[in-house]
């Protein structure tokens, strides 16, 4: 006779950035949670990204005000509760004389962000004087202006191992490594089979997160009755670190190659370039940058600073989770998708590092119908992050 299951609240798969921050929110709102990972913490996508807190300039392009309003927003939080893991650095924006982006409509962009972000010092913004220019090291022929202004960077890793040491100061549960196996879905919760350490093993909740990033779909269809998913692209990021001395702040550029929008940031004394935007349809476990990408982001760095060091030192590639659409990846809406299905089962698709925090709140709100009442141990939003060495 096999024994009787454990009994929690919720159970969370995948501990990158989303499912950390759905961790935190359950234990922070009074509940039981349980957090499944199958490698480790930040793994995969949660290590591999831009390193960037901010509110996301260039989705004004498309119109996204929303999704850039509330990344600022969760901005603010992150630099108020983790300033030993975010913080504000200078970025600028080169306009040349061939730039698509011409230098007006740049300046409406930066004051609608500015605007977006609540008119705050973090969110000001201005032409660098031309004598200043040299010190950015870039190419100066045919440059006409060069914009300034703040966003935020961090270590995503560490603030996802931050956001996981917060959830357990307040009760989460934690199993890493851990395979998910199986669910099975009733009317009054879910039963979740999974390994540990070569044993199987097995769980009752009232409710299952899927935060399983380029897996949620192989998730969802180890599930009974299976819930629908939605048709996705896994759209790969890769970015490349050099051996070129940190530059001054971050850069905004535009690639000459097709007028994507690239970064160029100072990282551990090196220079870390990226990202690109290509479909991938392989192993996401096996995601690496290509030689084409890697040219590519090449080609970029060296328009922009022709006399600096272009060697490769490292690289890396992750995952972005994007509706299926045609056309480009680029224009794509970025926000999560939080879906619920029948089954007690909250699935997400994509999620910004910079709003985790407001996903998790969602989450929550969509949960809340199959939780009992609780009573709330902290708010999110006022919750400063543990540093290294902090007890549990």
């Amino acid at each position: 006779m096999q024994p009787a299951p454990q009994q929690t609240d919720i159970v969370v798969i995948g501990g990158g950035i989303q499912g950390a921050g759905v961790a935190q929110a359950a234990a922070a709102a009074g509940y039981r949670v349980l957090l499944l990972e199958q490698n480790a913490i930040a793994a995969a996508t949660s290590s591999r990204s831009s390193k960037l807190i901010h509110g996301g300039l260039r989705y004004l392009e498309t119109l996204q005000f929303s999704l850039v309003r509330k990344t600022l927003l969760e901005r603010r939080y992150l630099l108020q509760n983790a300033p030993h893991l975010v913080r504000l650095i200078p970025f600028f924006i080169p306009v040349y004389a061939d730039t698509s982006r011409r230098p007006w409509l740049i300046r409406i962009g930066l004051s609608l962000y500015a605007l977006l972000g609540g008119l705050r010092e973090s969110s000001r913004f201005r032409s660098l004087p031309r004598k200043s220019w040299p010190a950015l090291k870039l190419a100066t022929e045919n440059l006409r202006v060069v914009f300034q202004y703040q966003d935020a960077q961090t270590d995503d890793a560490a603030l996802t191992r931050a956001v996981i040491a917060s959830a357990q100061q307040l009760g989460a549960g934690l199993c890493c490594p851990a395979e998910f196996l199986s669910a099975e879905a009733g009317d009054k919760g879910i039963e979740i089979a999974y390994r540990q350490q070569g044993a199987q093993r097995r769980i009752s909740a009232s409710v299952m997160v899927n935060a399983a990033g380029p897996w949620v779909n192989q998730v969802l269809a180890k599930i009974t009755p299976r819930p629908p998913c939605l048709e996705i692209d896994l759209v790969q990021g890769s970015h490349l670190v050099l051996d070129a001395p940190a530059p001054a702040g971050a850069f905004y550029v535009e690639a000459p190659q097709d007028r994507r929008a690239v970064f160029i940031m100072p990282w551990h004394g090196k220079t870390l370039i990226g990202t690109t935007e290509t479909i991938y349809h392989g192993d996401p476990a096996k995601v690496e940058p290509s030689a084409a990408e890697i040219e590519y982001l090449l080609t970029v760095f060296r328009h922009y600073f022709p006399t600096l060091s272009e060697r490769v030192i490292d690289s890396f590639a992750g995952l972005r989770v994007l509706p299926k659409q045609n056309g480009s990846p680029f224009h794509r809406p970025r926000d999560t998708i939080v879906h619920t299905g029948p089954g007690r089962v909250v699935s997400l698709y994509g999620g910004k590092l910079t709003a985790y925090r407001a996903t998790a709140e969602e989450v929550m709100k969509r949960l809340s119908a199959w939780l009992p009442a609780a009573k709330r141990k902290a708010d999110t939003r006022r919750l400063r992050l543990p540093e290294p060495g902090d007890p549990h």
